[in-house]
């Protein structure tokens, strides 16, 4: 991907076919279209996912290490030609870091003294993984030489902000992603819902005495759908609590033999082709992760009016506080009565999809999101160091 002017930027980031991959994809197209030059530098199955044909294939599926250290050769390169390396994620940023090398401004160019290197961005989307022993300390201490040499840090969310502040970056930024389907969600009337309820429920056999509770989610560890199951047979109003999303099989059969066991009325769908349309047609939404930054899915959620239920982790509290009800983490019960609150008293459950139809008509699309990127990249690209 590339465009016709402007700052040359690479954009690296690891395995991601959701969220992060999505950002990106959806920045690609944009910084494109506002003319700065992009590549993409990922593993194979983000780049076959995403249809980034010149993508370069870094972390390939398989193959000799002499092709690693090939790939690893043309990243060089291609750092080498960018203003700009944008590392999406904690193991590209230690990666970028490391190829890069000094401190931009450490080492100049003798005939105009300017940077002789790319800036170096690095954007938490994640928190880090829970590791114990001496790996956890060599990791930390990685990524805080990571975040410490990158120009600039942004973080998905406030926590994340304060986290690479604490392991040294020297300039940090709160950017949050935008979801793509925000402002379709936002456009929606009241004929596409009514569809959506209708054609929905038809689809899944429900009569119309019973609530539609969705949950769109991987099928993960960190999404913590045990408590999801847990929470369905607590309900005391009449529900339906629909699960759409792929991910890990073997989890995925032991959750609905629990659902069996205790006869729980969740239903896992698989991935769905229109998550929005279920938004629409849902009474409400939960999400039980241990953790997330500004969910892309909350966020669609709350585009669509639907009210939401989420966990007090990361940054939902900062983005549905007000706007949804928000629970302790890994609590079934508490997670149950907010729905049953949410079920039975419309009048409230209105008011507070209003409230979240608002917030989220004032957040910056995608559009203005890239705008903004270009305008960072444009600054950092012309950075010289005294």
């Amino acid at each position: 991907m590339t465009g016709p002017a402007g700052p040359r930027v690479l954009l690296l980031l690891g395995r991601s076919t959701g969220g992060i991959g999505t950002h990106v994809d959806d920045l690609a197209r944009h910084l494109s279209e506002v003319g700065t030059n992009v590549r993409i530098a990922t593993d194979d199955l983000t780049a076959e996912r995403f249809g980034w044909s010149d993508a370069l294939r870094l972390w390939p599926s398989g193959g000799p290490r002499v092709d690693t250290g090939r790939r690893l050769a043309v990243l060089r390169a291609w750092c080498r030609r960018a203003d700009v390396v944008h590392a999406h994620g904690q193991q590209p940023a230690i990666l970028a870091a490391a190829v890069l090398g000094l401190r931009r401004g450490q080492h100049r160019d003798a005939r105009c003294g300017a940077p002789s290197g790319p800036a170096l961005v690095a954007s938490l989307h994640n928190e880090p993984p829970a590791l114990f022993g001496p790996i956890a300390a060599v990791a930390r201490n990685a990524l805080g030489r990571a975040l410490a040499r990158a120009d600039l840090v942004t973080g998905a969310s406030a926590d994340l902000v304060d986290l690479a502040r604490r392991l040294g970056a020297t300039r940090t930024e709160l950017a949050p992603v935008p979801s793509p389907r925000v402002p379709s969600l936002l456009a929606a009337g009241e004929a596409a819902r009514a569809e959506a309820r209708v054609g929905i429920r038809s689809e899944l056999g429900l009569d119309t005495t019973t609530a539609l509770v969705a949950t769109i989610s991987r099928i993960a560890p960190q999404k913590d759908l045990a408590t999801l199951v847990a929470a369905a047979g607590l309900v005391r109003s009449p529900i339906a609590w629909v699960v759409a999303g792929s991910g890990d099989a073997d989890l995925l059969d032991r959750l609905r033999a629990r659902v069996a066991a205790e006869n729980a009325p969740v239903r896992f769908l698989g991935p769905v082709a229109d998550p929005g349309r279920m938004l629409l047609a849902a009474d409400a939404f939960a999400l039980t992760s241990h953790w997330e930054a500004r969910a892309l899915v909350v966020q669609e959620a709350m585009a669509a009016g639907t009210p939401v239920v989420v966990p007090a982790v990361g940054g939902l509290p900062d983005l549905a506080n007000g706007a949804g009800r928000l629970v302790p983490p890994g609590d079934p019960r508490a997670l149950a009565a907010a729905i049953d609150a949410l079920l039975a008293d419309p009048e409230a459950t209105g008011a507070l999809a209003t409230v979240a139809r608002q917030r989220a008509a004032g957040w910056p699309d995608a559009a203005a999101t890239a705008r903004r990127w270009a305008r960072v990249y444009a600054d950092l690209a012309r950075v010289t160091y005294s």
